[in-house]
């Protein structure tokens, strides 16, 4: 008996949450890469997919391996491939072990592989597009943890100047007067690997259009487990998503161990019906599947 061929490769997770899309892969203690292409954004880089490397930007919500494991490939494909500089983004607390983790590398190679880190404390901020700020936010997990939110910033006429005309509004631009206001709109949220807790129901958090977020446990026994290792159960994101103003929340993070089939039934078991429509399981292909489909559909219906 000759032996089988080796397994094939995961497939990658795909959402279309209009404009943006979702996509990577993430398994609990394996591996968690998650970009935003439309937004140059990557969140960790657990495994370093081929289509993560267009990525300018890669926000580490905290460093273990199964988050950070492909980093130092990100940043050496993107120099073979001639595809210029990364950035990596990430908490003031775990930059400079990020630096020595590179540098690593770096030696290992006996070359020097660029590539530029921005660190940052909470609330800080770094522009990613033009007007778009990537966000960081702590969270609680067993090592130094951020979340991260991107945001955009829109500039709008002060409502008491609403309707007046152009003359009047240069008139009191020419003394100096600001007829602007700065308001913000929370696109996409990720939370990274972590407990329930106030850092979950910010405003840039609750208010973001789609939301990212880790739920590792779905049995009804493993809450223990779930605090014992920082991470969310399903009954705290039912209690959470009910507060959520996104269109999309989805979860990621799901351990090998357990089958979708049953998160599935655990989803359809502890979300009211309104949430359940809008959480999706970015690594459940055959249902991300049949929702993209029905959105191609309606898409060449009205086109």
């Amino acid at each position: 008996m000759i032996p089988k061929p080796p397994p094939r490769e995961g497939q990658i997770g795909f959402l279309y949450c209009p404009p943006y899309r979702i996509q990577g892969t993430s398994v609990a203690g394996e591996s968690t890469t998650i970009m935003v292409p439309e937004l140059d954004v990557c969140f960790d880089m657990g495994a370093p997919l081929r289509c993560a490397l267009a990525s300018k930007f890669v926000a580490l919500s905290h460093g273990h391996m199964d988050h950070i494991g492909g980093l130092a490939y990100y940043a050496s494909q993107r120099q073979f491939q001639g595809m210029g500089e990364g950035t990596i983004v990430c908490d003031r607390r775990i930059a400079d072990d990020v630096r020595k983790m590179m540098a690593g590398y770096n030696d290992l190679e006996r070359q020097k592989t660029p590539y530029k880190l921005i660190e940052l404390d909470e609330n800080e901020e770094v522009e990613v597009k033009n007007n778009m700020f990537l966000r960081g936010f702590a969270t609680e997990h067993t090592s130094p943890s951020f979340g991260w939110v991107i945001v955009e910033k829109r500039s709008k006429l002060k409502p008491e100047l609403v309707g007046l005309p152009q003359e009047k509004l240069r008139e009191l631009k020419d003394r100096g007067e600001e007829i602007t206001m700065t308001l913000e709109v929370p696109l996409i949220a990720y939370t990274g690997d972590t407990l329930p807790g106030p850092h979950l129901v910010r405003d840039d958090v609750r208010k973001a259009q789609v939301v990212v977020s880790e739920c590792t446990f779905f049995e009804p026994d493993h809450k223990a487990r779930a605090k014992i290792g920082m991470h969310l159960h399903i009954d705290d994101v039912a209690e959470w998503a009910g507060v959520l103003e996104a269109e999309a929340l989805i979860l990621t993070h799901i351990s090998r161990r357990t089958h979708m089939t049953y998160v599935r039934k655990r989803l359809d078991e502890v979300l009211a019906d309104d949430v359940r429509k809008k959480v999706h399981v970015l690594m459940d292909h055959r249902a991300c599947k049949e929702r993209y489909e029905q959105q191609a559909d309606e898409a060449e219906r009205s086109g």
